[in-house]
């Protein structure tokens, strides 16, 4: 126990040193004003706690050759990690500047929570690291999924209890119904109860014993309790509680694995209450601080000015004894580093912590197999996400030996049209099952539950391990995860950053059963808004593709899977649609990312009866430009067309079809975006541009605002307008419809609203019919319903 307390200590000192110290950080001298910071931020209340957890999770991966993931939820406790990371030495190997010696410590105090410096958290710049120190909540969601197909590993999870409050984190406890002993890891959750958040006590550290006894049991959990404020009693209750924890975890895939016991196991869980802030300050200015909110971010503010609070500190800082733990020239003592395990084992070195140095190239099918035939532009139909599954079921088969592939969604892969997959493998399931049920396996890789929080944590946790997979979502719900994907993208962007960090597969979004096909579930189900949160984003990580049709689907979904470091938005029907183009002409069109549909306009007619001068072949300018992004947009579009092609022969439409979002960027933006040349040459800088949008038509006026001809843009798109009704009325209800969008050109075309007058007449007349039609029938005009192209 005197080297795991030595070890302990050190985290400690090293922890405050952090948060106070820019020089005399071996305090070979009295501290003075300036050796202080001028700004001191950082945690030092949760500190303490994770030094423990850390110093004794060596003690037993050293002993045991464990292959070992540690997840720190209360991130904002980067000080210990830190220090821990700089104790084992994969700090210096990560950032060879910062050494493991007197220097080295200076650089390690002086750069925390300092211009130019690192986070006060854990971070992707934090060595060991799978989890950020904002993401309140998701630390148990993401330390299941790095444990999942990973069977030799350990993830210990350490769950702050201000955390423990969030939905997130409640419903986290439900993934033990979720992991296969036999293939799986082991999560060992460690639950912190030092008694306060930022100020205010925490529900689950003020309830009686057995009442959290009695939640952890009920959630499938056997839990050990670890409590005290004695260093040494603490240290003896936290190594017998751990060695008993990873006992069961071992007799449990024992079981599991060699005796076949099919069984759902108890997992253990640990439930460690210290003192918030413990081994700081007891008291300041006669208020108590150790055990109390005020220990909660820096105990002793003012120690720059003030000499009784500069005293202190040093006081503090001295009662680690660090003489005792560092020699004179600033490196630790061996009684230190007694207990660190060596090499990848340590902590700070794990490769599951830098997934990309894991990953295998997914082994996608070639798009040939699954691809739609396409005789002729719209005309047959063909269910997009259906589709996809059979290439979903494809990568299932692929990788059902390695198994480093996973599906998560909120129980509606078959609802979506994914069911192909369940051919090749079933969904996770340990909890009982009846002769009613479908698809269920100890042993699936389809991951389903009612929680778009464990969905997207479970992928994350998953990804950022080196592994693949895609989350699929109802559009409207994606919301649910918004501030889960800020994070991650946040993630992402940092960790492009660092050499050190190897790239990782990127989170991949399929949202479906989309706004204008809720014909059942109606207003409450609609909401296209994802697409904008996410495209505000940092340009370098985040990707939002619109495909039209089946084959733009494959396309676009087979570039996705491939991709790295990116969060990757893909929205498709599951109803059925009309294909458009052929394989290779989706991959062409999917590599521009947006094109003109020349097969669909007028652009090289004939003269325009008196609106314009006779044009020649192909130089001349259209007069209007339809643009559509989305596999209902398109299709109206496309109608629309048809009719101006019927009724106004000799106006020039071109036909724009908008795949990647991105495109409509500004080169300077975005990596995908267009250069101003491109664009104008694309859409034309002076003539009307109707452009029907699948989601919110004001986020296309913001991609474009700076666009030349953004003055002559007019955007169609979802406006709120939404209930339980006809697939066609939906677009009538938001004026996306393809008469609304003949209207619109007929408005918008300078010198054709008399040319034209009974044209748009006989639109609004149209929409008219559609009304009443619905209204008797409860099915869309024939004229609608049966419409094909026809060009």
């Amino acid at each position: 126990m005197n080297a795991l307390d030595a070890h302990w200590r050190a985290a400690n000192y090293l922890s405050a040193g952090q948060i106070y110290l820019m020089a005399n950080p071996l305090l070979s001298e009295p501290l003075r004003p300036e050796h202080i910071k001028p700004r001191l931020l950082g945690h030092w209340g949760t500190s303490p706690g994770l030094n423990l957890v850390h110093t004794h999770l060596n003690r037993v991966i050293k002993a045991r050759e464990l292959d070992a993931l540690c997840v720190w939820g209360p991130g904002h406790g980067g000080p210990a990690v830190l220090a821990n990371s700089w104790l084992d030495g994969t700090y210096t190997e990560t950032y060879p500047d910062v050494t493991r010696d007197a220097a080295g410590m200076a650089r390690l105090f002086r750069q925390f929570s300092f211009p130019g410096g690192v986070p006060s958290h854990v971070a992707p710049e934090t060595p060991g690291s799978i989890h950020e120190g904002g993401e309140l909540g998701y630390s148990l969601t993401h330390a299941y999924g790095a444990a999942f197909d990973n069977p030799e590993l350990l993830v210990a999870c350490v769950i702050g209890d201000g955390e423990a409050e969030t939905g997130p984190l409640a419903a986290s406890w439900h993934a033990t119904k979720f992991l296969d002993p036999v293939h799986d890891g082991a999560v060992l959750p460690i639950l912190h109860l030092n008694g306060y958040k930022i100020a205010n006590p925490t529900v689950l550290a003020r309830i009686p014993e057995d009442e959290l006894d009695a939640l952890l049991r009920g959630y499938g959990h056997d839990p050990l309790h670890v409590t005290g404020d004695d260093p040494a009693a603490v240290h003896q209750a936290m190594a017998a509680a751990l060695d008993l924890a990873l006992d069961r975890i071992a007799a449990i895939q024992r079981r599991a694995r060699a005796d076949g016991d099919a069984g759902r196991p108890r997992w253990p869980a640990i439930v460690l209450r210290t003192p918030k802030g413990w081994t700081g300050p007891r008291e300041v200015d006669g208020q108590p601080v150790e055990g109390t909110w005020r220990a909660h971010q820096v105990p002793l503010a003012g120690v720059r000015d003030h000499a009784d609070h500069r005293h202190q500190l040093e006081q503090w800082l001295r009662s680690y004894r660090p003489e005792e733990l560092f020699d004179e020239a600033g490196r630790p003592r061996p009684a230190v580093l007694a207990c660190l395990p060596e090499g990848r084992r340590r902590l700070g070195a794990s490769p599951h912590a830098n997934g990309g140095l894991l990953l295998r190239e997914l082994p996608l099918p070639p798009l040939e197999r699954h691809a739609v035939e396409v005789a002729k532009p719209g005309t047959a139909l063909h269910e997009p996400t259906r589709v996809l599954g059979t290439l979903l079921a494809d990568v299932m088969a692929a990788t059902a030996g390695r198994r480093d592939f996973r599906l998560v969604g909120p129980d509606e892969t078959a609802s979506n049209r994914l069911d192909a997959v369940y051919g090749v493998t079933a969904k996770a399931w340990q909890a009982a099952t009846l002769p009613t049920d479908e698809h269920l396996a100890r042993d699936g890789r389809v991951m389903e539950v009612l929680s778009e929080h464990l969905c997207q944590g479970w992928l994350e946790g998953y990804l950022l391990t080196g592994r693949h997979g895609l989350f699929s979502s109802y559009e409207a719900f994606a919301h649910i995860v918004d501030s889960m994907v800020n994070q991650h993208v946040k993630w992402l962007r940092t960790a492009r950053r660092l050499p050190w960090r190897r790239p990782v597969a990127s989170l991949n979004y399929l949202l479906t059963s989309h706004v204008w096909r809720q014909d059942h579930n109606g207003f409450s189900h609609q909401d296209p808004g994802f697409v904008d949160h996410v495209l505000n984003k940092s340009p370098e990580v985040v990707r939002v593709y619109l495909p039209p049709d089946a084959n733009t689907l494959l396309v676009v979904a087979d570039h996705a899977l491939r991709s790295r470091d990116h969060v990757n938005v893909i929205v498709a029907g599951k109803q059925p649609c009309f294909d458009w183009l052929t394989l290779d002409q989706a991959r062409v069109h999917c590599a521009r990312g947006a094109g003109v549909w020349e097969w669909a306009g007028t652009e090289n007619g004939g003269p325009p009866r008196g609106l314009a001068p006779a044009r020649s072949t192909d130089a001349s300018p259209p007069d209007v430009v339809l643009a559509c992004a989305g596999d209902v947009p398109t299709q109206e579009t496309l109608a629309a067309a048809d009719l101006l092609r019927r009724h106004l022969p000799e106006l020039a439409v071109r036909v724009v079809n908008v795949v990647d979002m991105t495109r409509l960027l500004p080169a300077d933006v975005h990596p995908h975006g267009m250069p101003d040349s491109e664009f104008d040459a694309l859409f034309t800088p002076d003539k009307p541009i109707i452009f029907a949008y699948h989601g919110y038509p004001w986020l296309i006026h913001r991609l474009c605002y700076r666009r030349t001809g953004h003055r002559h843009l007019h955007v169609h798109g979802y406006k709120e307008q939404g209930t339980t009704t006809t697939p066609f009325d939906m677009v009538v209800l938001n004026d996306l419809d393809r008469f609304r969008l003949v209207m619109d050109v007929v408005d918008r075309v300078p010198g054709l609203g008399a040319h034209a007058v009974a044209l748009r007449q006989a639109m609004a007349d149209a929409r008219t019919r559609h009304h009443a039609w619905i209204r008797e029938h409860g099915t869309d005009l024939p004229e609608v319903a049966e419409w094909t192209w026809t060009g």
